[in-house]
């Protein structure tokens, strides 16, 4: 860019010099050879030599030329009068001045334009200047520094190549917004010449010529890789410092929910052992007074006393469920292998007092080995169990079968799964709480208690509970159990 702006300037004084040459050609060409050479030849010659270079200073160089042309015309003519000569005489003088204005103007701006480029040269900005091919035709000691290339190595190459940007957005829409605004902001990724990134704040220019068409485009990059470094760090570290203080948080939380626990888990388990001794008066001397006064009373003061002592036993087996659940909390966990299929063999042999009688058909899967505490997976397997021999009752046959579906290499899932009265699948968040039943009392006892106390077991193991079920079509409840010792981790 700046090698032409100098070739510009020095047609400045060669155009009027090259002019009066040619005129002076054609004059002696006209008197040798009587050639008839209209001087409005010369004239648009002028004019188009001007043109040429720029628009701002054709008016200057055709006004030189012409007073040139007419100058030299007047003195090469024999015979012309003093008047003549002093008029030709004046006219050389000025076209000697405005010569030698334009030739003191043109080194003018070669001096500005050699001190900008060694002003560009101090800068520590990287700066250099390419071509609208992206050809790169200046290179600063700044560019020099910060990306290892040399003027040499760097001038006449293709910029997006030897640096090889890495744009934020097609280079065709950046090409656009520095063609439509002269300029473009924004940060490129560039690579030095030993490999490393250098992420930069690059900001174009949109260079015109004197006829105001683009010719090049100035590229300031400043380096800051560093601060993108530091910012991402900073942001990184605000990020762990935000994980902290909400892990701080979620265990300070976590300590305050598990302190509750153990208080209702207390609370629940003096309540319920308080209560034990006034209901065992309750139901002895209801049976007593059954017993004993069942002659002199009649038929619905007997029923009422049959309601009390009823109630009473359900509310001791409400209680006693509510020990057990209290002390799965609380208990202790023994971690050991645990053979699933023996267990499982035991606790069918256990229920055949309860199934005397029925017709089941009993369908149990060879089952591996798992990793946990035997006395609480045995109430696992007596819970899910009785549930399936008491919700099979009205069946004939009855099918319970019992197995495993695949899983990991450090978990396996059982199940559980039976013919009886199912569920309706919109309840199935209530089938693991406390007292939550989905049947009526009448259809099928019990206390609500066995399936939430199955849940706290199998997450004391790190596995989790499902369950799917039909209404009058059946059920399946599933458990996942670790199978090595290592799978159990911390949770047991």
């Amino acid at each position: 860019m700046q090698q032409s702006r100098l070739q510009g300037k020095a047609a400045s004084i060669v155009l009027p010099i090259a002019t009066a040459v040619i005129a002076i050609a054609v004059f002696i060409a006209d008197t040798v050879t009587d050639l008839e050479v209209p001087f409005a030849v010369m004239y648009v010659v002028v004019i188009l030599l001007a043109a040429r270079f720029c628009r701002a200073r054709a008016l200057m160089l055709v006004a030189t030329g012409c007073v040139g042309l007419t100058v030299v015309s007047d003195i090469l003519t024999p015979g012309i009068s003093a008047a003549e000569g002093f008029a030709s005489t004046l006219f050389s003088l000025a076209t000697i001045l405005l010569t030698t204005l334009l030739a003191l103007q043109a080194q003018k701006a070669a001096a500005a334009l050699q001190e900008q480029a060694n002003l560009l040269d101090q800068a520590h900005d990287s700066i250099f200047v390419r071509n609208l091919n992206d050809v790169i035709t200046y290179w600063n000691r700044g560019a020099q520094e910060q990306y290892g290339w040399s003027a040499e190595q760097a001038i006449g190459k293709s910029s997006h190549e030897l640096l090889r940007t890495v744009f934020p957005a097609p280079l065709d829409e950046l090409r656009a917004e520095l063609l439509r605004t002269g300029r473009w902001e924004g940060e490129l990724h560039h690579t030095r010449s030993d490999g490393t990134e250098v992420i930069a704040a690059s900001r174009w220019s949109l260079h015109l010529d004197d006829r105001e068409q683009p010719v090049a485009i100035l590229e300031t990059n400043n380096d800051i890789t560093e601060r993108i470094h530091r910012e991402n760090e900073i942001r990184r570290l605000n990020q762990e410092l935000e994980i902290n203080r909400l892990n701080q948080a979620l265990g300070e939380r976590a300590a305050e929910i598990e302190a509750t626990n153990k208080e209702l888990e207390s609370f629940a388990y003096s309540v319920s052992h308080d209560l034990r001794a006034p209901l065992r008066h309750v139901v002895g001397f209801s049976e007593l007074l059954q017993r004993q006064a069942s002659s002199v009373l009649d038929d619905k003061s007997r029923g009422y006393i049959q309601t009390i002592v009823d109630s009473a036993k359900r509310m001791g087996n409400l209680i006693d469920d509510l020990l057990a659940f209290s002390r799965i909390g609380r208990a202790e966990t023994k971690k050991t292998p645990v053979n699933l299929e023996q267990l499982v063999t035991e606790v069918v042999a256990e229920l055949g007092q309860e199934t005397k009688g029925r017709d089941i058909v009993w369908k149990i899967n060879t089952l591996p080995v798992c990793y946990g505490d035997r006395s609480m997976l045995r109430l696992v397997v007596v819970n899910l169990v009785s549930n399936a021999v008491k919700f099979t009752r009205m069946r004939k046959p009855a099918t319970i079968e019992i197995g495993c579906v695949g899983g990991s290499k450090s978990e396996v899932e059982f199940f559980v799964k039976d013919n009886g009265a199912g569920f309706d699948m919109r309840y199935v968040n209530k089938l693991f709480g406390v007292f939550q039943r989905l049947h009526n009392l009448e259809e099928f006892e019990g206390t609500g208690i066995g399936l939430a106390s199955v849940q706290r077991i199998i997450h004391r193991h790190g596995g989790e509970v499902r369950a799917e079920g039909v209404v009058d079509q059946g059920a399946t409840f599933y458990f996942s159990l670790p199978i090595r010792k290592d799978a159990a981790g911390s949770t047991l």
